[in-house]
């Protein structure tokens, strides 16, 4: 079978050697890295914001990341550094006019360049298709170039204007030494703001340090002020129930009189006298005589 008719066989197709390392396309890389989101993997599009590490993202994808974080994601790993929404930036990004897009000619009849972008610096005009390291500024949100950075030193964002330090350039989707020295950054920056929130709590306790005492203790403070006032009305209980005599007595008569008005005696007393009893209907003098009563029956009679 086989290796007639004069074939020799070469040495490659009898011996099977070892499998070669498959290697990634670059050019598949450098798209897949400046042109999808690193989170949800969708092709970016506005508004697009970058965390401290210099990662693109869309800003709905992780706005729904936030929102749910039990959510099962397939790169979780990448945006376990971002906590809220001040943990990234949107992006001021400058459109490369000579970009088709979707208007392109998709019959295949002609070159297409894959690494046309869709942005460019507004200072060098260079492509952000990742060839040329870009970054922007954490300030405004401003994307340039390195080399426009590099060769127009200035202090001034060359778009908006606005004012910037050299701790506020972030690059764009760096190597690996970058990524190394943006996270000592980030952790450094996140440190920094802590003592500062420490220090403001600080200041604002030693402006009002009474009402802090206050607020920090408010429990046993008040207990201790209820507890000694039920000791003092225990000992003013027993104090009136142990002492008997005038005092006692006045005060039981100062309670009824401010509990209410008391009581008027149903009868008379027989030591009062004669004129005293008079007011009352039940006396003799009140009591009407045969001749001064009536003869006839009313429904209301008046004879006593």
């Amino acid at each position: 079978m086989g290796c007639d008719g004069g074939t020799i066989p070469k040495r490659h197709e009898l011996v099977k050697g070892p499998k070669k390392v498959e290697k990634a396309d670059k050019n598949a890389e450098l798209l897949a890295r400046w042109n999808y989101c690193a989170l949800s993997q969708e092709k970016l599009h506005r508004p697009i914001v970058a965390c401290d590490l210099g990662r693109l993202y869309n800003k709905d994808s992780i706005l729904e990341y936030l929102l749910d974080k039990s959510a099962e994601r397939p790169n979780i790993e990448v945006v376990a550094h971002i906590r809220s929404i001040k943990d990234i930036k949107e992006l001021n990004l400058t459109d490369n006019p000579e970009w088709q897009g979707d208007r392109r000619n998709a019959k295949g009849d002609c070159y297409e360049d894959l690494h046309r972008a869709r942005f460019i610096c507004p200072v060098v005009g260079l492509e952000m298709n990742g060839k040329h390291k870009f970054c922007f500024l954490q300030t405004c949100g401003c994307v340039f170039s390195e080399r426009a950075l590099r060769e127009v030193k200035t202090e001034i964002c060359h778009k908006c204007g606005d004012p910037f330090q050299e701790r506020d350039i972030v690059i764009l989707n760096g190597n690996k030494e970058d990524l190394e020295s943006l996270q000592d950054r980030m952790e450094v920056k996140r440190a920094k703001a802590k003592l500062d929130k420490k220090s403001k709590k600080s200041k604002a306790t030693e402006n009002h340090p009474k009402l802090n005492e206050s607020e920090e203790n408010p429990g046993p403070s008040r207990n201790v002020q209820e507890a000694s006032k039920a000791v003092s009305v225990n000992n003013d209980k027993c104090n009136d129930s142990a002492v008997p005599g005038p005092s006692n007595s006045s005060s039981k008569i100062a309670r009824s009189a401010a509990g209410g008005s008391m009581k008027r005696p149903l009868t008379v007393n027989k030591d009062k006298s004669e004129v005293y009893k008079s007011i009352f209907t039940s006396h003799t003098s009140a009591k009407r005589t045969k001749d001064q009563s009536s003869h006839w029956i009313t429904h209301t009679p008046y004879h006593f």
